[in-house]
């Protein structure tokens, strides 16, 4: 397994962005089975993205060198443009508006999936990324990506279960002390900056 797929994989998914939010309000609003229940539903999310992104990327892996390097680069920008995007972000956490009636496991996992498939970002991952760590030469490409694809959702799951299950446990120590969110947010983007400069000077 690629070290470089592996880090990026876990910096993309432990970045605080719509399904990272969507769980932590299900863990402030209603604890940790509701926000496992969501993490569930932001990964199946995920799932038509990886399918068009592989069918459409699998052609790409026997092009010329000139195809490689606009990917890559493509990397770089969506890297970047994350970086960007996370350290601007000034919102804060809060909790939702709370109702009378307790959402049931169906609704929260129908809304989590549509936050990730109205979520043209995860597309963009899945294309720009696959290519780069999956030889051109590999004769299972497809199956190869599907795998890659399999890692990066088993990561997301996991990942937003822990976010969840941690502001379910100190719900009132997150809400009152964005700070702390703030200090997240730099370091993940300090992160992104990091993996695109990695990126930039990569050979196919």
């Amino acid at each position: 397994m690629s070290i470089e797929f592996l880090l990026t994989t876990l910096v993309i998914v432990a970045t605080p962005g719509t399904g990272v939010l969507f769980t932590l309000a299900a863990g402030l609003s209603r604890g940790t089975r509701a926000s496992v229940v969501a993490a569930f539903g932001c990964t199946l999310g995920i799932v038509p993205h990886m399918v068009a992104a592989v069918t459409g990327v699998a052609a790409v892996l026997n092009t010329s060198a000139v195809a490689f390097q606009t990917l890559k680069y493509l990397g770089v920008a969506y890297l970047l443009y994350m970086a960007w995007n996370t350290l601007r972000d000034k919102g804060a956490l809060a909790l939702p508006e709370e109702s009378g009636e307790t959402p049931s496991a169906g609704r929260v996992i129908v809304s989590a999936v549509l936050v990730n498939v109205l979520n043209p970002k995860l597309t963009i991952f899945f294309f720009a990324f696959l290519p780069q760590f999956v030889p051109a030469s590999e004769p299972h490409a497809v199956l190869r990506m599907f795998e890659l694809s399999a890692l990066f959702m088993l990561a997301t799951f996991v990942v937003f279960a822990v976010y969840g299950a941690a502001a379910a446990a100190v719900r009132n120590h997150i809400i009152s002390r964005p700070a702390v969110v703030t200090w997240m947010r730099r370091v993940f983007g300090a992160s992104f900056v990091a993996l695109a400069g990695r990126l930039a000077v990569q050979n196919q």
